[in-house]
């Protein structure tokens, strides 16, 4: 099957065309649902998918993507945590797995798939977010923690004098010599020190030897320079909802 896959974050979609085990056609929306589904609904007259593979951390969408999809004719496969066991790629070892994002477990499915177990998987987006998965193929949970538009909108939120600083371009300076380099230099090397800080406890916790892998907008921009040994795979969470949609013999949930 040929699937529209829809990742649905709180600040941006990700949508793309999912089929014979590759993600192409790919597009990210800012602009809610009215933008995300007039580019969806191109995609669909494009390409004619056979059914839509949805992941969402937003419930209040869910409604609209499935009234997306019965316009449309497609079939909906929205991905939760009892699409994965179906799949054979992880299984989950978590006290309530349904208060897993769909997002993180897309991407976790992903990256066994492409890249093997152990892995830990860093998604930079609007929180920053770590999934572990063992050498048995096991999610055994995660760390979630500010992204870099909560960190920079809170500054500039709760303070009288801090602008609202670019993200996703520039480098750090040497030194801050302005508000705004000040505010870079923070914001990377800091984010740096976490991620590293985050991955080295996870490694001692687990006693894995992680293979590390990060998507979401901003994981090229915050990785850059790290010198740790990252893939950075922006399609992840799309593609893993289309191999976890693919292994679906039941429509829906």
């Amino acid at each position: 099957m040929r699937f529209l896959v829809v990742d649905v974050g709180n600040t941006s979609t990700a949508l793309g065309l999912w089929s014979g085990g590759r993600v192409s056609r790919v597009a990210h929306c800012d602009g809610g649902f009215s933008e995300a589904s007039a580019a969806a609904a191109d995609l669909v007259a494009a390409t004619r998918p056979d059914a839509l593979a949805y992941v969402s951390v937003v419930p209040k969408a869910d409604a609209r993507w499935r009234a997306f999809a019965r316009r449309a004719g497609l079939q909906v496969r929205q991905i939760g945590y009892r699409s994965f066991g179906a799949s054979g790629l992880i299984s989950i070892d978590y006290p309530h797995p349904e208060t897993i994002g769909a997002d993180r477990l897309a991407d976790a499915a992903g990256a066994v798939s492409r890249y093997g177990a152990p892995v830990l998987v860093m998604d930079f987006g609007t929180a920053l977010t770590a999934a572990v998965v063992t050498r048995d193929r096991v999610w055994r949970g995660g760390v979630i923690a500010p992204g870099f538009p909560l960190m920079r909108d809170y500054l500039f939120e709760r303070t009288a004098k801090l602008p609202r600083m670019e993200l996703g371009r520039g480098v750090a300076p040497k030194i801050g010599r302005s508000t705004e380099e000040a505010m870079r230099f923070g914001a990377l090397v800091g984010y740096r020190g976490m991620v590293r800080e985050i991955a080295g406890t996870l490694s001692r916790n687990f006693g894995e030897d992680f293979r590390l892998v990060a998507t979401g907008g901003f994981a090229k921009w915050a990785l850059k320079d790290i010198g740790m040994d990252f893939a950075i795979d922006p399609t992840l969470t799309l593609y893993g909802a289309g191999l976890v949609a693919s292994w679906r013999q039941e429509e829906g949930e």
